[in-house]
């Protein structure tokens, strides 16, 4: 299946896609996709029922209406760095022993269109397409990556927007560069784990005004997304509807010979085939409720 959640912003509705412009609502049957969603075999209870709705024709039409982000606010994004063995080579830094873990803040969880705002004093915004987990079961101290596999609900593409100024020459704290609001657009869907034949055979792509900037493959991962859920497992709890998001492949603003910065009226569009694509307006700082570049 491919969940999702459409409408104005704080005002979303659960359904689930049928194809890429039509969508069978769920909101009569459950409230949100969430953690209690995600804790009460949600993706199982509402799979007949949508099976169900498609076979009856109850489908509607998209119709230019907003897609949020494909779940409800999270406790927490977790995400990888230096993930990619041609991403930590453009960077010049070594492929990482253990992953390398960092927080992002929830409420930077955006819907995949939404605009992206730049941070106040902001020199170096970055792109950085990513695979993100959604967790779909508590998950503490796992035993093993296979029996991560069944704390997975599935898979979603994400933009882990980075201020590098703030993350790497602030002290070093990697939260402050990952954490401005807007910096974590997801969706448009969370896509099931049975949708997706083989996750590490899949193909990224990112745009900046229509000029490819990020060419990769979840094949180059150093660290596979099971790994990756077992491995958060051992240092902190996962809990239904966390994100993870999974490291990005080479091609970001700061890997290229001069570095490329966002600026206000950028065009962000990234995809990962299977997964589904986003589109994203750069736009400036907010200011007494005004944007400026």
């Amino acid at each position: 299946m491919r969940l999702a959640r459409i409408g104005p912003i704080g005002a979303e509705r659960p359904v689930a896609f049928v194809d890429d412009e039509s969508y069978f609502d769920l909101s009569e049957h459950v409230s949100e996709i969430d953690e209690q969603f995600f804790a009460s075999d949600g993706i199982e209870r509402v799979r007949p029922l949508v099976e169900k709705g498609v076979a009856a024709g109850l489908c509607r039409p998209l119709a230019g209406e907003r897609i949020g982000a494909p779940i409800a606010r999270p406790h927490q994004i977790v995400c990888v760095g230096l993930n990619y063995v041609d991403h930590a080579a453009e960077t010049g830094q070594a492929i990482p022993d253990e992953p390398i873990l960092f927080s992002k803040s929830p409420n930077t969880l955006v819907g995949p269109n939404d605009d992206v705002r730049i941070p106040r004093r902001s020199t170096k915004t970055d792109w950085e397409v990513e695979l993100g987990i959604v967790i779909g079961a508590r998950a503490s101290y796992l035993g093993s990556p296979i029996q991560a596999r069944e704390h997975i609900a599935g898979w979603v593409v994400v933009n882990d927007v980075s201020e590098r100024a703030f993350q790497m020459e602030r002290g070093g704290q990697w939260l402050k560069g990952k954490s401005a609001e807007t910096f974590n657009p997801a969706g448009p869907w969370l896509v099931t784990q049975d949708e997706v034949h083989d996750v590490l055979d899949l193909d990224m792509r990112l745009e900046v005004n229509g000029i490819r900037r990020q060419s990769g493959s979840t094949s180059k991962m150093i660290f596979d997304p099971f790994f990756i859920v077992y491995y958060v497992s051992q240092f902190l709890v996962l809990e239904p509807g966390d994100l993870i998001n999974t490291g990005t492949p080479p091609g970001v603003g700061m890997g290229h010979q001069p570095s490329i910065w966002l600026r206000a009226g950028d065009i962000m569009t990234l995809e990962i085939s299977q997964l589904g694509s986003q589109r994203q307006r750069v736009v400036g700082e907010r200011r007494g409720g005004e944007c400026h570049a």
